[in-house]
């Protein structure tokens, strides 16, 4: 074992250093504030720490062992100064989180073309007999619902229409850029001697898949720099935040008191060695394997950090939709069955429709491409689509029994909605 690596013995470690340092850490190490580092590339090496360091390391260890706590949780990792990172032109506000989204450039209206719209023609309907089917159906998906109703009702009176089913889609594409950094084991540093960083809206790229979410990230060109990790000052390791270096923690079984209460046959009870740490109140940590340091979650021991300006680029399907259905049938049911395809239209920018026969759907598309052209200020619309569909609806008025009720029959699937069906508790059933 290495002279100053605690194994459970001997006095652990003072504080989060390594090497062979047996009674204090080097200087710098317990400081204010994480090292600087102002050099840049991948052939630089890293300054040394500065004499300030984080709030977190001040202060000494503990002195006696502290309590072991199986749900206690690695502090988060942290941030080094904003004021340490370079200053690209272009990206003098970015931040270490993506705190805002840059505003997209400007859409030329003009570029925009002419739409020729067909016209509305052949609208479905459902014949009787389907009807009858569809309610057996029904009743035959219910297993508490006689089936005796749907075979011997007598269907009296049917009225077919139509429910419209309108929906605009616009699909945005959203950038915004932040510092992120990753461990630097020799991979290639793209820093600014190489050129200065393009623009966020500059870098190609393209959605996997129009009119479907996707996200991705990629490193901006010519914003890398090699510094030191902020987090463990440049040496791999950190002091263990479960026993706080000490390399051992108080047995949490006996309380540190080496002993407990065991049971025997005859009813009387007698202390021995805990069973846990053996009899000496205390055990060695678990996390650090008594070294009273690990290795640094943010540099996993690299002792460096790559930082670069990352850059998140979000596509989104923004959907609107509205239902036009003028009878009891819920709208939500005629968003979940398939109709007729009536109109479909698709564009950089689409206008809102005017020649649908029925008026509340051209009012629908224009408050819809209303609020969507007013809504992605800090988004770039890629494009935009909208479609109509003919969902048949037929409501019947049907009699058993003497007993009238009414269903209605929609979408091509011929799917029931029955609220008042005759018989829905069959003999076999009991209420309560």
């Amino acid at each position: 074992m290495n002279s100053g690596q605690y194994g459970g013995v001997n006095q652990p470690p003072y504080g989060v250093y390594p090497g062979a340092y047996q009674t204090a850490p080097p200087a710098g190490v317990h400081t204010e504030k994480p090292p600087i580092a102002p050099y840049v590339g991948s052939l630089a090496q890293p300054a040394a720490a500065s004499p300030e360091g984080p709030t977190l390391w001040k202060g000494e260890m503990p002195h006696d062992d502290v309590r072991d706590d199986p749900n206690r949780q690695a502090p988060a990792p942290s941030a080094p100064p904003i004021t340490l990172m370079e200053r690209l032109p272009g990206y003098e506000n970015v931040g270490f989180q993506n705190e805002g989204f840059l505003p997209p450039p400007s859409y030329d209206a003009s570029m925009q073309m002419p739409t020729i719209r067909p016209e509305v023609t052949n609208i479905p309907r459902i014949s009787e007999d389907a009807a009858a089917d569809a309610l057996i159906q029904f009743a035959s998906e219910h297993c508490c619902y006689g089936k005796k109703a749907a075979r011997d009702c007598r269907i009296l009176d049917m009225v077919h229409s139509s429910a419209f089913h309108y929906t605009l889609e616009t699909f945005t594409e959203t950038r915004a850029t932040a510092w992120a950094s990753q461990p630097f084991s020799g991979q290639p540093v793209d820093d600014p001697r190489y050129g200065p960083a393009p623009g966020a809206w500059d870098i190609p790229a393209s959605p996997p898949q129009k009119f479907a979410n996707a996200c991705v990230k990629m490193e901006v060109p010519h914003t890398a720099s090699v510094k030191p990790c902020h987090e463990c000052f440049a040496m791999g390791f950190k002091r263990c935040w479960r026993c706080m270096g000490r390399g051992k923690v108080v047995c949490d079984s006996c309380g540190g008191s080496g002993r407990g209460m065991a049971h025997s046959a005859d009813g009387h009870h007698r202390h021995e060695s805990c069973v846990c740490c053996h009899g000496y109140g205390r055990k060695r940590c678990c996390t650090c394997n008594g070294d009273g340091r690990v290795v640094c979650g943010v540099c996993a021991g690299r002792t460096q950090l790559k930082w670069f300006i990352e850059l998140t680029i979000k596509w989104d399907n923004n959907v609107l939709d509205h239902v036009v259905e003028r009878t009891a049938l819920p709208d939500e049911l005629i968003r979940g069955v398939t109709g007729k395809l009536a109109f479909e239209e698709e564009g950089a920018r689409v206008s809102p429709i005017n020649h649908f026969p029925d008026e509340t759907v051209n009012s629908a598309s224009q408050d819809l491409v209303r609020r969507h052209s007013h809504s992605f200020s800090q988004s770039r619309i890629l494009g935009q689509r909208q479609h109509v569909r003919i969902v048949p609806v037929c409501q019947c008025h049907a009699q058993f029994k003497e007993k009238p009720f009414q269903f209605f029959t929609y979408g091509f699937e011929n799917h029931v909605y029955c609220p008042e069906y005759p018989q829905q508790c069959c003999c076999g059933c009991t209420l309560l």
